[in-house]
């Protein structure tokens, strides 16, 4: 008897993702040039919905993604990626098409790099932005920061997430919560007892990354990326909304490298709700 044809790539099945898929995410990180990056992957796969296609022998992923819903106002798609076998073979459009009709009325946005936007665009996504990631050693300058900040306490997340409501304009409770854990280092900014900002420094392959980025203004901002900076001896990396080119252009006086750039695309929504002047880094870059 002969054994049946194998499904083509694009027919076989789209499955949930659990935590137990966590070193499979990596793997196809890994093999796509990125940091293998679990410790990010175990965030996105514990707070939101991760989506994948296994490979036909059972050994690994052929993509995947993660989902992170903010209730019906938004949800956003990321970590969007197809083993370098499989690319050009419609995997991708498949999954995503597969993200589009399980979210259903939900408005989407994504990270777009610049192999995936014309994907995006044929199953229309909207161009409404753009981030640019900066990378390199951090030098601090001479004089303190205008603005002084701390190290986040237990009691602060409750003032975060009043925070960040306007900021993102949902309720991202579920991942405000989950940053004391995550992070390497949680930094609030305050005034008169109000926090005017906070971030985060988390790690991600050999370096520290930087976000979320949540400010009254730039000197705020500023602050926040110093004091965190000063805990470590990695580079930092930033992925900053490409608006805020004050902070951007201190960056690289500071020592960081302009690098890629990705495209922000929503789906049903004309832009992103919330309120970008104080939105300097989203959490984590969903590139896909």
């Amino acid at each position: 008897m002969h054994s049946p044809s194998p499904l083509p790539l694009v027919d076989l099945p789209v499955r949930r993702l659990t935590r137990g898929d966590l070193a499979a995410c990596a793997d196809l990180s890994e093999e796509r040039g990125w940091p293998r990056d679990e410790h990010r992957w175990g965030l996105l796969l514990s707070a939101g919905t991760g989506y994948g296609i296994a490979e036909p022998d059972g050994k690994g992923l052929v993509a995947a993604c993660v989902v992170t819903s903010y209730g019906p106002r938004l949800a956003t798609v990321g970590m969007l990626l197809v083993a370098g076998r499989h690319t050009r073979q419609g995997v991708a459009r498949r999954l995503m098409r597969h993200v589009m009709e399980e979210t259903g009325s939900t408005p989407l946005a994504l990270y777009a790099t610049p192999q995936g936007e014309r994907l995006y665009e044929e199953l229309g996504f909207a161009h409404v932005g753009r981030s640019e990631r900066v990378l390199g050693r951090f030098r601090a300058e001479d004089r303190p920061p205008a603005v002084t900040t701390r190290a986040a306490a237990a009691d602060d997340l409750q003032a975060m997430v009043r925070l960040d409501l306007p900021v993102f304009g949902v309720d991202r409770t579920h991942i405000i919560a989950r940053l004391p854990a995550f992070s390497d280092r949680l930094q609030v900014a305050e005034e008169n007892g109000e926090l005017t900002g906070y971030a985060a420094l988390w790690p991600s392959g050999d370096v520290h990354a930087v976000g979320p980025l949540i400010a009254r203004d730039t000197a705020t901002a500023k602050a926040l990326v110093t004091a965190l900076a000063a805990t470590t001896d990695r580079p930092l990396r930033a992925d900053v909304d490409a608006r805020h080119e004050e902070l951007l252009g201190w960056l690289v006086e500071r020592g960081l490298e302009p690098g890629s750039r990705t495209a922000v695309m929503t789906y049903g929504i004309a832009d992103l709700p919330g309120d970008a002047a104080r939105r300097f880094a989203p959490l984590t870059i969903a590139t896909g």
